[in-house]
């Protein structure tokens, strides 16, 4: 039987590796509007520009609680602010260690061989686990490079997390082991049924906070096996994970502006999958502004490939004339307007501003109760942060559900391609039209996709995936598009 099951989490790889991804909804948190039912329908590109967008609701600023970057570091990859996890025997069992270009430099003991989204510590009741850390959705490689602060583009939550968690359990036989197995094991069967989605690559980070406040009582913080609140809709709609480095220009967090207030203390509601008492979240709030600290200090990295200068000044006037007055102006003067823009305006897929949730209202209320919203307060709005474009370039596939493969396609919105299939190699990456190598499918060639196949298609007809909108772009000339290009290229 032991032998059998190794053999099952070995070969599972990946995907058992990304059965703990659900413990950091929270970081992502909710984006949703208001609580209007989901229907279907998928978004269509439109090939006519709009009017320039209307300057928007400008989002306040929060004073925000002083933090030590360093320290702030240090805890990001230390500490278990997860608080449960995978037992480190079975771990080690399972997994051995991971290749070196995974890992962090400059980690010790038990974390020195784990993969940069990973973390090993011990519980309260001395068992040695592994958890995930914010890194999982907010770190990611490029060219087998780690990069912390970038997101995530390569998650898989097409699978039942459950069936691998539960096969841990037969590889225990200490009793303090099974006690934190079953905890962890418990919370991702209970998110398990709400987070699968039809291809990889953008994460159920809304549904996965819903589930986890469904869960919770509002004053303790205790878990509850049966929910306490309605659970979402089984239909997750999808999220692409921003950089991290954005973040110090950024009045409101989140692309609905949802997340105001103190960002330290939304930010640590990434433990609400097993930090079950008021006083585990104090003592994980305490170093948190240290976190957010650090979060500040990220800058993206630079462009790697050719940059043609005079391109580039023709592109930064461009974007001065089309661009700057929602997502900001770059360089000596540089500024960012903070501008939440309206659904009619941008015209993107309207879903998680407007119907993510058939019981936002209720997920909202609960925040704003509890702990967490102390400090932090959730006001989602139907609409749309136009985001800061600081390393744009490495952020693809984009906008906020990751509908569009490449920066081209972002700003010539009839060649986006309503079903695509890409791989999933880090080094994939296409220096022409800046983004991920695609692959475009027609409808019958979706059709009769094997499961695997299917995985990696991107099908903009389904609802939540739709890749129309900011079509601002479309009236640039060809020449005009690629100059705007080469420009962003430096940002």
């Amino acid at each position: 039987m032991e032998r059998t099951t190794r053999k099952r989490l070995t070969q599972c790889g990946t995907r058992f590796a990304l059965t703990v991804v659900a413990a950091l909804g929270g970081m992502l948190f909710v984006g949703c509007g208001d609580s209007t039912p989901l229907d279907s329908g998928g978004e269509s590109s439109s090939s006519t520009p709009p009017a320039p967008p209307l300057p928007g609701t400008q989002m306040p600023q929060s004073e925000q609680r002083p933090g030590d970057p360093a320290k702030g570091y240090e805890a990001l990859i230390t500490k278990g602010y997860v608080s449960c996890g995978v037992p480190y025997s079975v771990y080690k069992l399972a997994f051995g260690e991971a290749p070196e270009w995974l890992r962090l430099a400059g980690r010790t003991g038990k974390n020195e061989t784990l993969p940069y989204y990973y973390t090993a510590f011990t519980t309260p009741t001395g068992v040695d686990v592994v958890a995930p850390n914010c890194l999982v959705c907010h770190g990611a490689t490029f060219k087998q490079s780690v990069v912390v602060g970038l997101g995530q583009h390569a998650s898989d939550y097409t699978g039942d997390p459950s069936t691998q968690a539960e096969a841990v359990g037969a590889l225990l036989t200490d009793p303090a082991e099974k006690l934190e197995w079953r905890k962890w094991a418990d919370r991702v069967k209970a998110l398990a049924p709400f987070i699968q989605m039809p291809t990889r690559g953008p994460t159920p980070a809304d549904s996965i906070a819903a589930v986890l406040i469904a869960h919770r009582d509002q004053a303790t913080l205790a878990w509850s096996k049966e929910p306490l609140l309605g659970l979402p809709p089984a239909h997750v709609i999808p999220v692409d994970v921003p950089p991290w480095w954005r973040m110090s220009k950024k009045n409101a967090m989140f692309y609905t502006a949802a997340g105001q207030g103190d960002h330290a203390r939304i930010m640590m509601s990434a433990s609400t999958l097993c930090t079950d008492s008021v006083e585990e979240a104090e003592a994980i709030d305490a170093y948190f502004p240290d976190v957010r600290a650090y979060l500040y200090s990220l800058t993206p990295p630079p462009y790697e490939g050719e940059i043609v200068q005079e391109k580039v000044v023709k592109g930064e006037a461009l974007f001065g004339e089309n661009c700057a007055r929602c997502h900001g102006v770059y360089g000596a003067e540089a500024s960012y307007p903070n501008l939440l823009i309206a659904m009619e305006d941008v015209g993107t897929d309207k879903w998680l501003a407007t119907g993510a949730a058939q019981y936002a209202e209720e997920y909202v209320t609960w925040f704003n109760g509890s702990f967490y919203g102390q400090l932090g307060t959730l006001k989602p709005l139907p609409g749309y942060m136009a985001p800061p474009l600081d390393g744009i370039w490495m952020t693809a596939p984009y906008l906020h559900n990751g509908a569009v493969p490449n920066l081209w396609s972002l700003l010539h919105s009839p060649s986006r391609p309503d079903r695509w299939q890409r791989s999933f190699d880090d080094g994939d990456f296409d220096e022409t039209f800046v983004g991920w190598r695609f692959l475009s499918l027609e409808p019958a060639e979706v059709e009769g996709a094997s499961p695997s196949e299917r995985q990696r298609i991107y099908d903009t007809t389904v609802m939540g995936y739709g890749n129309g909108g900011h079509v601002y772009g479309d009236a640039l000339s060809d020449e005009e598009r690629w100059a705007l290009i080469e420009y962003l290229k430096t940002l």
